[in-house]
């Protein structure tokens, strides 16, 4: 089910934490970002460490209300806080697609085709 409404309500603490964020990314952070960053992905604009709500999403496509979560060794024995910061974001029309760092850094172009798919499905009118 689609939501048209925005994700809000991100205090102080979360916007600076975000900013910290930009500033200390992963390297498959940083690969993924610079294949995103260029806008090739059916024009996409993204967002790296975008603050929604109580969360901080990895990158964040408001157009296609898409977000990208790269998920390293810190996600292990974290599934079920993922599954439910996903199922949130979803209330919100948010997709989210999570990838692992090994898929990243060994498989960008898998990652950049699934990430494409995602965004042809959404840019698709449904009735």
């Amino acid at each position: 089910m689609y939501y048209n409404r925005r994700v809000r309500g991100s205090t102080a603490e979360v916007e600076q934490a975000a900013r910290e964020l930009r500033k200390d990314m992963t390297p498959a952070e940083r690969i993924l970002w610079e294949a995103l960053r260029r806008k090739t992905l059916a024009g996409a604009k993204f967002r790296r460490q975008h603050p929604a709500g109580r969360y901080i999403l990895d990158f964040y496509c408001p157009q296609y209300k898409l977000a990208i979560e790269v998920d390293g060794d810190s996600h292990v024995g974290k599934e079920l806080h993922d599954t439910i910061r996903t199922e949130a974001l979803g209330a919100y029309g948010v997709d989210v697609l999570r990838f692992r760092n090994e898929e990243i850094l060994y498989d960008l172009e898998s990652v950049m085709t699934r990430i494409l798919s995602t965004i042809k499905y959404k840019s698709t009118p449904r009735r």
